[in-house]
């Protein structure tokens, strides 16, 4: 298995920018998730590091070695699509073994192997079946075989849950994070799912517009994000967004918001015009009767022990993700009081999340310039 590098990688389709200026390592054994929407470059930055697509500049290096120009066939990687790229006039046993087969590898070898991902994959009582005959979940699976049985340095996969319904891509997901438990693959992993993102990997990069915003551990890009696309992709409902009354000087632990004064962690940085943004997460807000931020609700969904309350304010709508009590009813005039340790402060004409005591004091700037 191996580390993989991309420095300074750019790709450009005329005059469109796929991919603009991207540095990120992936490190050895990492179950690593590009995230984004459509069309923010993920699928095309994977391609490049799979060598099927050329970089218009920079560089990719596999386990230290610069594969920038090399063919795919060259790169020791195995690349699974969305779509089960499977042999139909096979069976499961002959899918398997087809690569092997197609390198030359001596027959005894290639059953041997054959049994060991067949096992691996909890397919051995399908090794004789016409693949044309399986469920979808059970041709991922065989999808998936057909990689691991070449052992390659790292894996590749382009949306590879993407066509199954709702309740195999859940099982997938779960089987899928426990394979590379197993076999501590280097896997890079392209979705435009967070739910994916947030429960499979180790590392997550969030792209848009071909460019990297940042890369992190899940958690900290939940809870740090360093934009404010970020912070509106990631978490479902997403983060609120609520203007503040600016400047605010460095060092500041209050703002205000609509009148209202809301403590939030000590400030590294100056917003030096009027156009800041709090963020806060759903569950970092709470009802509160005293609270001086106020609004009417406008609906209540509830989700078991807790609630979803969704407030319309002066200044916008906001949800919150409070205890269900029951006492919120559409029509009540209710206040809101905020977690302060969890709120983020983002220049609004930047979109850019400033520095401040958030998750222990670590600068956000200074940790997303780490990744990349």
């Amino acid at each position: 298995m191996a580390e993989i590098r991309i420095e300074n990688l750019h790709r450009r389709f005329g005059d469109f920018v796929a991919v603009r200026d991207s540095n990120l390592t992936i490190r050895n054994g990492d179950f690593f998730v590009l995230l984004g929407p459509s069309g923010c470059g993920k699928t095309t930055t994977l391609r490049m590091i799979a060598g099927l697509e050329i970089p218009t500049s920079g560089r990719i290096l596999l386990d230290g070695e610069d594969v920038t120009f090399l063919r795919a066939s060259h790169r020791d990687i195995a690349f699974v699509f969305q779509l089960f790229a499977l042999y139909p006039h096979m069976n499961v046993g002959q899918n398997l073994a087809f690569p092997l087969k197609s390198q030359g590898t001596p027959r005894a070898e290639v059953k041997a192997r054959v049994a060991e991902v067949a096992r691996l994959l909890r397919i051995e009582h399908l090794l004789h079946s016409p693949v044309g005959r399986l469920a979808g979940g059970d041709r991922q699976r065989v999808a998936l075989g057909r990689a691991i049985i070449r052992r390659p340095k790292a894996f590749l996969m382009d949306e590879p849950l993407g066509t199954l319904d709702a309740e195999f891509r859940d099982l997938m997901r779960e089987e899928l994070r426990q394979l590379h438990e197993r076999i501590g693959a280097t896997t890079v992993y392209v979705t435009h799912d967070q739910i994916e993102a947030m429960s499979m990997a180790d590392q997550i990069a969030v792209m848009d517009k071909g460019v990297i915003l940042q890369a992190g551990p899940p958690n900290e890009v939940y809870r740090r994000p360093a934009t404010m696309f970020v912070a509106g992709f990631i978490g479902s409902p997403a983060m609120n967004f609520l203007p503040v009354t600016g400047p605010v000087a460095a060092g500041a632990q209050t703002i205000a918001v609509n009148g209202a004064h809301v403590t939030m962690p000590k400030l590294h940085e100056p917003l030096n015009h009027d156009r800041g943004v709090l963020g806060a997460r759903p569950e970092h807000m709470e009802l509160a009767d005293a609270a001086s931020f106020r609004g009417r609700v406008f609906g209540v969904e509830y989700l078991g022990a807790r609630q979803l309350v969704t407030v319309d304010t002066s200044v916008g709508r906001v949800k919150v993700r409070a205890a269900n009590t029951g006492k919120a009813k559409a029509g009540d005039t209710v206040g809101i009081d905020f977690r302060s340790e969890a709120l983020v402060l983002f220049d609004g004409r930047t979109e850019r999340a400033l520095a401040s005591d958030l998750m222990n004091g670590a600068p956000v700037e200074g940790r997303r310039a780490a990744h990349g």
